[in-house]
């Protein structure tokens, strides 16, 4: 429980209402109940907070009521960001490890780390403080681990995986599994190790069933902060500026480069050894062949950029149109020339 006076405080927000207001929860309007806190980005989702029953709202400066609380801030999405883990502190893992979970004597452990059931710990492993490791994950042989690390139930991490602070893994994921290379021999496929490894930097967050291949040779790099969603694949070699945004069921092949702050939408894939400028948009079902220049933005099957994506997909739009027009216009150019035979 927090009071409105204390949440503008925390959030360096400016309050207009009761201070004394005790805030127990966050909902949105049509759900709050007494005591929840709830968010307006706009004047209409403002008249809708104030006929719920929600007790406290935030709003961009210069928003007014006469029926709620107000905390104004400069962002409302970044200030309920902020706010909601004051409200849904993540689940406490006492230090320690689980019975029967297998650590190799050779690792090192902090003891404020959090070790679950049925976790294996391979050799030479170390793993930082206040990491937890819910269950079920296995950590390779020479894996670094940072501090405040939270690896959701079978996460697996194989050899040599060097994973920054902060870094938050769901459930399923797989890191530094074989990269796909094959040489073709004699009529067989024949395997070439892939001897890298995974280097994963602070503040980055992979959602679930996602898999991240080890490099041939050198690193897979995932920059910091980079956010990776559910399903998605990426392959060795691969390199991630900072700040990435990559949304589920997007594909990357090998060695393919992206600078700062891409932003790669659902079910795109991005074929092998291409740059994908810092700052470029690749747009959802995008297949992407060519580098992309910084800042740019590409759409389609193969990805063009997106004035020119869009000129195309109106011009396949209009194509019924143009082989109605054009079957007229031989009708009426049979009928001059049977006309003109007849003649």
């Amino acid at each position: 429980m927090i009071t409105t006076a204390q949440l503008a405080a925390q959030l360096g927000g400016e309050l207009a209402g009761d201070g004394a207001l005790v805030l127990t929860g966050i909902a949105a309007a049509e759900n709050a109940r007494p005591g929840d806190l709830t968010f307006a980005e706009k004047e209409a989702y403002l008249a809708a907070a104030e006929q719920s029953l929600a007790s406290a709202v935030i709003v961009p400066p210069g928003f007014a009521s006469a029926a709620k609380a107000l905390i104004r801030v400069a962002n409302p999405r970044v200030a309920i960001a902020q706010a909601l883990p004051l409200f849904f502190p993540p689940e406490a893992h006492p230090p320690g490890i689980a019975p029967g979970a297998a650590v190799d004597p050779s690792a090192e452990i902090d003891p404020t780390a959090h070790i679950g059931p049925h976790c294996a710990i391979g050799a030479g492993v170390r793993i930082g403080a206040r990491t937890v490791l819910m269950g079920g994950n296995h950590i390779g042989r020479g894996c670094r681990i940072g501090d405040d690390v939270r690896l959701h139930p079978n996460v697996v991490l194989y050899a040599r995986t060097e994973v920054g602070h902060r870094v938050i893994i769901h459930a399923g994921t797989t890191i530094g599994s074989d990269g796909y290379g094959y040489v073709f021999d004699q009529g067989r496929h024949r395997k070439v190790l892939q001897v890298g490894n995974v280097v994963l930097h602070d503040d980055v967050e992979i959602g679930a069933n996602a898999a991240i291949d080890r490099a041939a040779l050198g690193s897979t790099v995932i920059g910091q902060g980079c956010k990776i969603d559910n399903l998605v694949h990426i392959a060795h070699n691969v390199v991630l500026g900072r700040h990435c945004l990559v949304m589920g069921q997007v594909g990357f092949a090998g060695s393919t480069h992206l600078g700062d702050y891409v932003v790669v939408a659902s079910q795109s894939g991005i074929a092998g050894h291409l740059k994908i400028g810092a700052r470029a948009t690749v747009g959802a079902k995008s297949g992407v062949m060519r580098d992309v220049p910084e800042g740019g933005t590409v759409l389609g099957i193969p990805a063009a950029p997106d004035k020119q994506a869009k000129r195309q997909w109106i011009a396949v739009a209009q194509l019924p149109d143009l082989v109605k027009r054009m079957r007229e216009l031989e009708k009426q150019l049979q009928a001059l020339q049977d006309a003109r035979g007849n003649g």
